[in-house]
């Protein structure tokens, strides 16, 4: 198992550079950093600094959107990138949550994400594409390669992950739910005439090493409600008795709000409706030695990477800890 360690954009700049260079001496080999970039910094100007404080580590999105920006910007910002770093990057990509809902704008449909996926791609690698009804081509790219990683929970995206996409990204670190999504992939991907094991698998969730578990559960609660933005739009399309697993389904039954001025906060006010269990369940608490353990499940199902959300007020520990305990055991 690889290991990824995923940070929000806030300023200065300058820490997020350090913790990504930490990252990379505990062996971690990829830095992310989530996009929405009214809430947290513009993280492609970020990249730059990353990649230029490391050495062998990739960095990517987790994840972007095909709203915010034009389908030529984002490619153009990877090749750039690419370019000058040597292929160091992947495009973690989804329909937009915070970015788009910030700026008052919804979520894009799976089609356009399907056609931006394909579009991005084509022109990072230096390929002719049609974009905005005319062939378009970006000259200077040479030798470029960038992978897509698909972020998805619903059976539709899920589709998509594995008829298309480079790489499949799980936001939550429930066994039971990688199982059914990580084969959702793979039976798509087998149904579309592609190779299920060519489809990268990371698990993203926050992850917190120590003993107090009801601090680090108040820690971590805030994750519940993220994730819950999207259980709840899978509710509005397939129902609480679809085919959606109930382990996602049937805690949002108390959520009454959201305000995305707290998104991602640790004393996020609007995810009191999230219980312990699921905590839990969608996050990696306790000593070193839990969180090997769920990593070898979650390992058994299918996950290639495990992506570490450090959004809790012992990040630079619990980095740590991964580094000397936990990471040396797994990969």
């Amino acid at each position: 198992m690889e290991f990824g360690v995923v940070l929000q954009t806030n300023p200065p700049a300058s820490r997020v550079v350090d913790m990504m260079r930490r990252a990379e001496g505990a062996g971690f080999s990829y830095g992310w950093t989530w996009d929405s970039h009214v809430l947290w910094q513009e993280p492609f100007v970020i990249y730059s600094a990353v990649l230029a404080a490391t050495s062998d580590l990739t960095v990517g999105t987790m994840v972007t959107n095909p709203g915010t920006r034009d389908w030529s910007v984002i490619a153009s910002l990877f090749a750039t990138l690419n370019d000058m770093y040597g292929n160091r990057t992947v495009c973690g990509i989804g329909r937009g949550d915070s970015a788009r809902r910030v700026i008052g704008q919804p979520p894009m449909s799976m089609a356009t994400l399907a056609s931006a996926m394909t579009v991005i791609k084509g022109l990072a690698e230096g390929r002719e594409v049609s974009l905005h009804g005319q062939p378009l081509r970006i000259p200077w790219v040479r030798d470029g390669k960038l992978e897509i990683w698909m972020a998805a929970y619903g059976p539709k995206a899920l589709r998509l992950v594995g008829e298309q996409a480079d790489g499949f990204i799980l936001q939550t670190a429930d066994p039971d739910i990688a199982r059914w999504t990580i084969g959702s992939v793979r039976e798509a991907a087998k149904a579309a005439g592609r190779d299920p094991a060519a489809i990268t698998m990371c698990v993203a969730a926050p992850a917190y090493v120590g003993t107090d578990l009801p601090h680090q559960r108040d820690q971590l609660r805030w994750f519940g409600g993220m994730v819950g933005n999207h259980v709840a739009d899978l509710v509005g399309r397939y129902g609480t008795d679809g085919p959606v697993p109930r382990a996602l389904t049937d805690y949002i039954a108390g959520r009454a709000g959201y305000d995305y001025a707290h998104h991602g906060r640790s004393d996020n006010p609007d995810v009191d409706f999230v219980p312990d269990e699921i905590v839990d369940r969608f996050c990696l608490l306790g000593p070193a030695a839990a969180h090997v353990d769920r990593l070898r499940e979650l390992a058994e199902a299918g996950a290639d990477q495990f992506a570490v959300y450090l959004m809790h007020d012992q990040e630079e520990d619990t980095l740590a800890a991964y580094g000397s305990e936990i990471i040396p055991l797994l990969r």
